[in-house]
């Protein structure tokens, strides 16, 4: 009984991937399905459930144990989630170029944020400036958090 338990475990670890590259992240196959959907930049959560789910697959599984065809069919539907996802739950609605609703991932939704941030300091909007001077952006406190510099509190004469 113990050798038939040692015997699959041991094809098992023959077959378990311990990086797994979707999108082109490196994920951990250590790593929980869902845990590791998480790792790639731009699925949240809720995305990577969405996906697990809609996949067919265990989100406790391990990534490294799941088989290659899965591991296509999960990167294809994070690619294509745009086409079955809500509106809201896009993380670029209404691109400000081709006004289509995108869902960016990895180093293109840096690439995207860098040219949003760039294109509001050109044209001095007051987010732009507030980035531009390294304040708070979006309405937050200022006056006793966010601090940063040596001298904080009451001075001495």
């Amino acid at each position: 009984m113990a050798k038939a338990k040692k015997d699959s475990q041991q094809t098992e670890d023959e077959n378990f991937n311990y990086i797994v590259r979707i999108v082109n992240t490196d994920i951990d196959g250590q790593k929980r399905t869902v845990i590791g959907l998480q790792s790639i930049k731009g699925v949240g959560k809720r995305v990577a459930q969405i996906v697990a789910k809609k996949a067919a697959v265990d989100p406790t599984m391990r990534m490294g144990s799941l088989p290659d065809e899965k591991v296509k069919e999960i990167e294809t539907l994070v690619k294509s989630y745009v086409e079955y996802a809500p509106t809201w739950a896009i993380n670029r609605q209404m691109d400000y170029e081709t006004g289509a609703d995108m869902h960016l991932f990895g180093q293109d939704l840096e690439i995207i944020q860098k040219e949003d941030i760039n294109r509001m300091k050109m044209i001095r909007c007051y987010r732009g400036i507030r980035h531009e001077t390294h304040h708070k952006v979006r309405g937050q406190r200022t006056r006793s958090n966010g601090r940063h510099g040596l001298t904080m509190g009451v001075s001495k004469k």
